[in-house]
């Protein structure tokens, strides 16, 4: 039997760069759970809070478990990224993925998230920055990475350490 692992974290905090390098030290297969949720529209069901749902983050996990469950079930890790900013939507994945997994939660001040989103091909601007750091902020979940003063290479060191020698 196969693992996944979830990389969670703010905008601009670098999870999808890390995910997708992990995934290559670790011939996975990287699936994105935020491209789901933007790609079938699931933005547009807001919560009183006005951010994208529990529902919507629902329904994307029903989106994405078909698949993970392939490549697990071939004996292919799988490198799943994503905010995660609705700790029962990371529940509910979990809960219904039952293999091995891991989850990592990256970390560093909102300055460096915003400093990092002004570097992308399209960034999100700095208010988009805030708002997602204040909520994906609200908890912590799994094994915390703080990446404030780590580049892609320390941080991918820092979580393999954390598997298990095997992996």
């Amino acid at each position: 039997m196969s693992y996944y692992i979830i990389i969670r974290g703010p905008l601009g905090i670098g999870k999808t760069t890390i995910a997708k390098k992990l995934a290559e030290k670790l011939h996975a297969q990287y699936l994105s759970i935020d491209e789901i949720v933007d790609a079938k529209d699931f933005r547009k069901t807001k919560a009183s809070d006005g951010f994208i749902s529990e529902e919507s983050f629902v329904r994307a996990n029903e989106r994405i478990i078909p698949k993970v469950k392939e490549y697990l079930d071939e004996g292919t890790p799988v490198i799943i990224d994503g905010n995660f900013y609705r700790k029962n939507a990371l529940l509910d994945l979990l809960k219904r993925l039952k293999y091995e997994h891991y989850v990592f939660t990256l970390q560093a001040p909102l300055e460096v998230c915003i400093e990092r989103d002004k570097k992308r091909k399209k960034p999100l601007g700095k208010d988009a920055a805030r708002v997602v750091y204040n909520k994906t902020c609200e908890f912590d979940y799994g094994i915390i990475i703080e990446t404030e003063k780590l580049d892609v290479e320390k941080t991918l060191r820092k979580i393999l350490r954390e598997l298990p020698k095997s992996k």
